[in-house]
C-alpha cells in the first residue's frame, strides 16, 4: 500500500508517521520544509501543494492522499487563498487525475469555530461558521472535496481536527477538544481501507468523556476512537470547561486579529 501525506513535516505528519509505517507499506512525504529522519518504507519529495504537475506525479500509484499541507493558523487573506484554498484544489485535482480512489482532507473545527461548545453535539454535521480566514480556508477545503466526490465519484473524508497533541498541556477545554496521535491514524487507517464513494465529513477528536461532538459520523466509516483526555489528567491539570464558549477559544479574543499571523 502506498500512502501519500501533504504536510508531513508539520505537527500532524511528525505525529503520526511513525505510527502509520507497516511492513510491505510505503510512506510518500511531501513538503516544502526537508525531512531528514526518514524511516524504513518512507520516501521525501520536496514539492509544495500549489504544483499541479508535481503532486500528480507524486500521487502516481496512491491508494490514499492524506492532505495535511498549508497554513496551520491564520494568516493574511492572499496567504490563505493561494496556500491553503489553491493548495487544496490542487491536491484534489492531481488525486483525480491520478487515479487516487481515496482522499482523506484535513479540515479543522475552525471551520465552525463561531458555533457554541454546547451545540457541537446537536448534529452530526455542522454547517459551516468559520471564526478566521483560516476557517473560510477549510470550509473551502470541504467543499472542494464534495464537488471532487460527487463530480468524479472519489472516497474523500474531510476530517475537522480538534485539539492535536500526545499530551493534553494543561486542560480546560483541551479535555473536550484533544485528539490523540493513535485516534488520528485510526481514522486515517479507516479511510485507507474505505469503500464507499462520496463525502464524508467527521470530527477527528478523541472518545473524551468530556467531549462535545458527535462521534457518528465517524462510526460510520469505521473510525472509532479509544483514547479518553480523562485518563491523562496531570497534577497541573485544569479540569474546567465552559461549553458555553465558543468552539474557536483564543482565535477570536483580541490578541488574534481577523487576517493576523500567529
Amino acid at each position: 500500500m502506498l500512502i501519500v501525506i501533504t504536510g508531513a513535516a508539520g505537527l500532524v505528519g511528525t505525529l503520526v508517521r511513525p505510527l502509520l509505517r507497516r511492513p510491505g507499506r510505503v510512506l510518500r512525504l511531501i513538503d516544502i520544509a526537508p525531512i531528514e529522519d526518514l524511516g524504513e518504507g518512507e520516501e521525501f519529495v520536496q514539492a509544495s501543494i500549489t504544483d499541479l504537475g508535481a503532486m500528480t506525479a507524486a500521487f502516481d500509484r496512491a491508494d490514499l492522499v492524506i492532505h495535511l499541507g498549508g497554513h496551520s493558523s491564520e494568516r493574511p487573506w492572499e496567504q490563505i487563498l493561494e496556500t491553503n484554498i489553491q493548495g487544496g484544489y490542487v491536491v484534489l485535482e492531481a488525486a483525480y487525475r491520478a487515479g487516487v480512489r481515496r482522499v482523506l482532507l484535513g479540515s479543522s473545527l475552525h471551520a465552525v469555530g463561531y458555533v457554541a461548545a454546547r451545540d457541537a453535539a446537536s448534529a452530526p454535521v455542522l454547517h459551516p461558521r468559520p471564526d478566521t480566514y483560516y476557517g473560510v480556508g477549510k470550509v473551502a477545503l470541504e467543499a472542494l472535496g464534495s464537488v471532487y466526490a460527487d463530480r468524479f465519484g472519489l472516497t474523500v473524508v474531510s476530517a475537522r481536527i480538534c485539539t492535536v497533541g500526545e499530551t493534553i498541556g494543561g486542560g480546560g477545554r483541551t479535555l473536550s477538544t484533544w485528539v490523540s496521535p493513535g485516534d488520528l491514524v485510526r481514522l486515517m487507517e479507516a479511510v485507507a481501507v474505505l469503500d464507499q464513494p462520496g463525502h464524508h465529513l467527521v470530527w477527528a477528536v478523541s472518545d473524551n468523556t468530556r467531549g462535545w461532538f458527535s462521534l457518528d459520523a465517524g462510526k460510520a466509516i469505521g473510525f472509532h476512537p479509544l483514547d479518553d483526555a480523562e485518563n491523562h489528567l496531570g497534577p497541573e491539570t485544569d479540569g474546567r470547561d465552559d461549553p458555553s464558549a465558543l468552539l474557536a477559544g483564543v482565535f477570536v479574543d483580541d490578541a488574534h486579529p481577523l487576517g493576523g499571523t500567529w
